[in-house]
Order: C-alpha cells, then sequence, then structure tokens
C-alpha cells in the first residue's frame, strides 16, 4: 500500500515539474519575442538596455512602462545618443512628427505648418502658408520705391535716341535672411535721351 502511495505522489510531482518547465518554456519564447536587440530585458518591462546602435524606445500603457530596442525612433521621437544607452526621447509638441532635439520640431502633423522650429495651426503675422512644404514662410514688404534714374545707353546720357531708366526698392535685411519671396526690387523702362551731346557728337539708335 505504501508503495502504491509512493509511486502515486512521485507521478503527481512528475507531471507538476512537466507542467511548470511547459510553462517557462512558453514565457521564455515570448520573451525573447519581446526583447529583440536587447542587453537586458525584463518579463514584466520589456528591454532595458539594447546592443549598440540600437535606440531604447520606452512607453506608457496605462500604469505599465514598457521598453524596446529600435533601429530608428518612431514618429514624435528623435534619437539621443548617450555613453551607456541611446534613447528615443518624445518631442514636447503633440502636433510635431519629426524633431531635432524636444523643442525644434523639424516637420508637422497634417493640418499645422512649420515656421522656426514650431507648429501652428495658423502661420503667424508677416508670414504665409506654403501647402506643398506645410511650412510657413516670410512676406516681404518692400519699402517705398526710389527716384527714376538718369535715362542712359551704355552709360551715355546723351547720343542716342532711346535708352533706359531704372529704380530700386529695399526689404527688411530680417526678410532676406528667411529667404522669403519678394515681389520685384528693380523696374526698368524705355526713355528718351538727347540725341545731342554737347560738343557737338552725334549718335543714332
Amino acid at each position: 500500500m505504501q508503495w502504491i502511495i509512493f509511486m502515486l505522489l512521485l507521478f503527481i510531482s512528475s507531471m507538476e515539474m512537466l507542467t511548470q518547465n511547459r510553462w517557462k518554456k512558453q514565457v521564455s519564447a515570448g520573451l525573447l519575442e519581446n526583447c529583440t536587440g536587447c542587453v537586458l530585458c525584463s518579463e514584466d518591462n520589456g528591454c532595458i538596455t539594447c546592443h549598440h546602435r540600437l535606440f531604447l524606445l520606452i512607453w506608457r500603457d496605462g500604469i505599465r512602462q514598457y521598453g524596446m530596442c529600435v533601429h530608428t525612433c518612431p514618429p514624435g521621437y528623435f534619437g539621443v545618443r548617450g555613453l551607456e544607452v541611446n534613447r528615443c526621447t518624445k518631442c514636447r509638441s503633440p502636433s510635431c512628427e519629426s524633431c531635432f532635439s524636444r523643442d525644434f520640431c523639424m516637420k508637422c502633423k497634417d493640418k499645422f505648418y512649420l515656421h522656426k522650429g514650431q507648429c501652428f495651426r495658423q502661420c503667424p503675422p508677416s508670414t504665409a502658408a506654403q501647402p506643398g512644404t506645410r511650412e510657413c514662410q516670410e512676406t516681404c514688404e518692400p519699402g517705398p520705391w526710389s527716384e527714376w534714374s538718369a535715362c542712359t545707353h551704355e552709360s551715355q546720357t546723351c547720343g542716342c535716341k532711346w535708352g533706359v531708366e531704372t529704380r530700386v526698392r529695399e526689404v527688411s535685411a530680417a526678410a532676406r535672411e528667411e529667404g522669403a519671396a519678394c515681389p520685384a526690387l528693380l523696374e526698368t523702362r524705355k526713355c528718351r535721351m538727347r540725341k545731342h551731346c554737347p560738343g557737338g557728337e552725334h549718335h543714332t539708335a
């Protein structure tokens, strides 16, 4: 009778060990799938450190924090390389699709326009929206026209029937620096010259 009980206990113990081993294999398999590129990985929190050149991306799902190793950071993040770990850091603005640093956006999400590293639903004053690039470009407001220049032909003010006169207008230094699309800053027009020069010289055009 004791021998039968002993064999029964041994059988139950073997079944428990077999079940535990199967469970451990399943957990290990799932953990390996979620720990690609990891140097250290947690069953509950995913990757903790990554292999060289990979970035550690951490996000929250409710109260749970989870890590993953990626080659490139996803939209809304930028990569920061460090001595111990490379991290994907979230852009501060939720309307930013990609950023150079936490506060400097390089591309905005749909329905937003980029201007000086920030995203706007409407472009700021003195700028105009560019639908093709989704950027705000500085508008150019030139100053007043100058007076028309003297009427000349090949640098001469006389001796021809017709010549050309010009006038110009200036724009602000800020508009030039921003590469703003400006209207015409130089105009020319045909003009009548003195046909006879002092001293009796005479040329016809």
